[in-house]
């Protein structure tokens, strides 16, 4: 088999891989949480990032944000608040249930574009899986529920500013940029929260093996796999983190899941997966800034 041949095959499964990772470095950051809080691993996360985007993207930073300091502090501030957000609500709620209804955010967004009679049945399908979750409402947090909404909302607008940058600076300098002000908004709020407790060397190194799992290798991999998925085929994959997030809660942190919020995140799923197929997209991706990138998520 070609060599092209063999990436192309290899392509969505280093995607799942990339989201495997993704949910893994969600769940070591629970498990952190005793110790510095979701805003200290949010910071721990983003200069992390920060420092290995800027590596990357270092010769095309000079001059990048010129005129363009508006697009750079909207994007870092949606980043930033986007993960806070998605963190304090997985301190409170199921990593599967937070995800699913983190990516509502994304899904709206996409139903939107499409003005479509397809695009509202699968606003339906996706309310009938948020109903299904809501059924549970007395056994969840509701305070988390409303974190997770957040993350939501900001998710769409992360997604429209990442497009912004996009178009405006050249590969990686965009979200290099963005990360740097989320980095900078956060480790105040962290210290403030925290204090010296943040610069503990384990504390560190398990801020940046989040960092590493939830942004490097999934970034790194969606940078590889790009060139040779279609962004339908992409989006699709994409559109499976609420499962393999539910997943990862149940086997790294023992988040079992009854019958009706598992049935809730297939319908969320479900209609992810049919909203990217009916969607109006470009045959292929051609840069990583077109596509969204995944939440802390991300």
């Amino acid at each position: 088999m070609p060599r092209d041949s063999r990436a192309a095959a290899a392509a969505p499964f280093l995607v799942i891989v990339g989201l495997l990772c993704q949910e893994a470095g969600a769940a070591v950051a629970v498990m952190v949480f005793p110790q510095v809080g979701p805003v200290g691993m949010v910071a721990l996360r983003l200069v992390f990032s920060a420092l290995v985007l800027l590596a990357l993207a270092r010769r095309s930073l000079r001059g990048a944000a010129r005129g363009r300091w508006r697009i750079v502090l909207g994007y870092g501030l949606a980043l930033a608040a986007m993960n806070v957000l998605f963190y304090l609500a997985i301190a409170r709620i199921p990593l599967g249930i937070a995800v699913t209804i983190e990516v509502l955010g994304p899904l709206t967004l996409s139903v939107v574009a499409s003005r479509s009679l397809r695009g509202l049945l699968w606003a339906a399908i996706a309310a009938a899986g948020v109903l299904l979750l809501g059924g549970t409402a007395h056994d969840l947090d509701l305070v988390g529920v409303a974190y997770a909404a957040g993350a939501a909302t900001l998710w769409a607008v992360y997604i429209l500013m990442a497009r912004a940058a996009g178009a405006a600076m050249p590969g990686l300098t965009g979200i290099a940029l963005a990360m740097s002000v989320g980095a900078v908004v956060t480790l105040p709020a962290a210290f403030a929260t925290v204090g010296v407790a943040l610069l503990d060397p384990r504390i560190l190194a398990l801020g940046l093996a989040v960092a590493v799992l939830s942004s490097a290798i999934p970034y790194g991999i969606e940078i590889t796999a790009l060139r040779h998925l279609r962004a339908e085929t992409f989006g699709i994959l994409m559109a499976l983190a609420p499962a393999l997030a539910a997943l990862t809660g149940l086997v790294l942190l023992g988040q079992a899941l009854t019958a009706s919020v598992a049935a809730g995140i297939v319908l969320v799923t479900v209609a992810g997966v049919g909203a990217v197929r009916t969607a109006p997209s470009p045959a292929r991706v051609e840069t990583p800034d077109d596509a969204p990138m995944p939440p802390p998520p991300a």
